[in-house]
């Protein structure tokens, strides 16, 4: 039995190594220039070990080569593609996309609710998946939504201009974790919390644990089934505790219930996958799949949404001549609409779409796009000397590195400064160095939700509120270590007063109500 033991440890040393040797060993192996990797950690070690962000991380790498239209490097075991040129990234995520129609997603958690969701689905799951939901999203069921959202946002400013002096300095992050919380909770999943109120409701407590990407342990996690997703399936290692999962699939569960109980019908994500069942020719969606895409969209928006709104609210308070111009559109607005605003009133607000638009370049949701080969392709030279690259069907995954674009001199003046007005007459829109939702076909199927979503919760805020920086402000911004995530080290601390010069319509509005 010992013999055993020992031959059995032999050949699993002698498969690791191997395994590990030709990773290591594909940039040099193929001629292509690279990071140089260390066994295990790749090029990431000093993020593993949380010596340097992610976000300073993903501007480090990029900038080692600029002269180079792509490179390679190893996140942690994983050799992957780095693209630079723009002509080439236009090529992979648009011209060619059936040959790089999928990416990795969520796929090795170990879970169905990251496993089955849109993000994480390939070929043509993905594709029936997407064209079910899309309708979800058109500007009729936008305007619906619109409704719910402008209630949870009045909520939300209304509890904040009413907050005492003393008790001015807010946690930026947690309040519009609970904005956020509200109106995915309406808009995705049918169910009506008011987490400002009641900030120790369930769906608000188990969305932060859901969505909690700190502490060692889940920095371990997430770099194991990184480098051996195989071996984490075998092991059953989790992201995400059991009680979490269930506690969603439940909500799921019991809403279906209660719809067809009593022939409830309503204008959400969840009612479009209920009304495929029983329809010739259509998938049926299980809860598992319900719930899938309902969480990925809780997800999204709890976390993705919420922290686009903090870095936007952080670049208003430290810019007080573009608050003012802020508020006084909104005014106007207000002024004549008798405070009434519309969806099509908000959509009009030019300066403020071009705030969020200018946040989102600076602090892009996703700092970098990631797609799998899926056909023969051939890359062009990475530099002149050197020769074109033939990918195979699973070769290696590509990313594009959408966070280091944003801040790239060549495609921006002056890039690090918060300037809105390089966002006016929709200049960023046309522009292919833009690309916080991603772009082509995989492009973020709920952007428009997402930039309604914050419009309509800084229009409601900048109403009533006045923004200004706090004792507890970092600025310039120095962005926390933790395994990827790009926050600030000590939160998003503002101080927030009721505004004195707020419009008599909006004070009208507030007494009234």
């Amino acid at each position: 039995m010992e013999y055993w033991s020992i031959l059995l440890s032999i050949v699993i040393g002698v498969i690791s190594i191997y395994y590990l040797f030709k990773n290591f060993n594909f940039f040099k192996r193929n001629g292509i220039i690279h990071l140089p990797p260390l066994p295990l950690f790749g090029s990431t070690i000093s993020m593993v070990f949380c010596r340097i962000s992610f976000f300073d991380f993903m501007l480090k790498i990029y900038n080692c080569y600029p002269n180079a239209k792509y490179f390679g490097f190893y996140f942690t075991t994983t050799p992957v593609f780095l693209l630079r040129d723009l002509e080439l990234i236009k090529t992979v995520l648009v011209k060619n996309f059936d040959a790089f129609p999928d990416r990795r997603g969520f796929a090795d958690f170990n879970d169905p609710l990251f496993e089955k969701n849109l993000f994480s689905l390939h070929g043509e799951k993905w594709r029936n998946v997407r064209n079910l939901l899309s309708p979800s999203f058109t500007s009729s069921k936008m305007k619906m939504m619109f409704t719910l959202m402008s209630e949870c946002a009045m909520n939300f400013a209304k509890f904040l201009s009413t907050l005492s002096a003393d008790k001015g300095d807010i946690n930026m992050k947690d309040v519009c974790s609970k904005y956020t919380t509200d109106v995915i909770a309406t808009c995705a999943f049918g169910i009506k919390v008011n987490s400002m109120k009641y900030p120790t409701n369930k769906f608000y407590i188990y969305g932060k644990e859901a969505t909690n990407s700190t502490g060692v342990l889940r920095s371990i996690k997430f770099f194991f089934l990184g480098a051996f997703p195989r071996l984490g399936r075998i092991l059953n290692v989790k992201i995400m505790n059991d009680y979490v999962s269930d506690f969603f699939k439940d909500i799921i569960r019991t809403t279906i219930a209660t719809r067809d109980a009593e022939h409830i019908t309503r204008p959400d994500m969840l009612q479009l996958m209920m009304d495929i069942r029983g329809k010739e020719g259509r998938r049926e969606l299980d809860i598992d799949d319900m719930t899938a895409q309902a969480f990925i969209f809780f997800l999204g928006g709890f976390e993705t949404s919420s922290t686009a709104m903090c870095f936007a609210a952080h670049e208003i308070a430290a810019n007080p001549e573009i608050q003012l111009k802020l508020q006084q559109e909104i005014d106007k607005v207000l002024e004549e609409s008798n405070g009434e605003v519309s969806y099509e009133a908000i959509n009009r607000l030019e300066y403020l779409d071009a705030v969020i638009c200018e946040a989102l370049r600076l602090y892009p949701p996703v700092a970098a796009l990631e797609r799998i080969c899926e056909k023969t392709f051939e890359l062009p030279s990475a530099l002149p000397d050197q020769k074109p690259f033939i990918m195979k069907k699973g070769m290696l995954p590509v990313w594009i590195p959408v966070l280091a674009i944003h801040y790239d001199e060549k495609y921006y003046d002056n890039p690090e400064k918060f300037d809105p007005e390089r966002c006016l007459n929709n200049k960023m829109h046309n522009s292919s160095s833009y690309m916080p939702f991603g772009s082509g076909p995989r492009m973020c199927i709920a952007n428009r939700f997402a930039m309604l979503e914050v419009k309509v919760l800084l229009f409601h805020l900048l109403a009533q509120c006045e923004l200004k920086s706090s004792v507890k402000t970092t600025s310039p911004i120095k962005f926390c270590k933790s395994f990827l995530r790009m926050m600030p080290e000590n939160g998003f601390w503002l101080n927030i007063q009721r505004r004195k010069n707020m419009h008599s319509v909006q004070e009208s509005t507030i007494t009234d109500s």
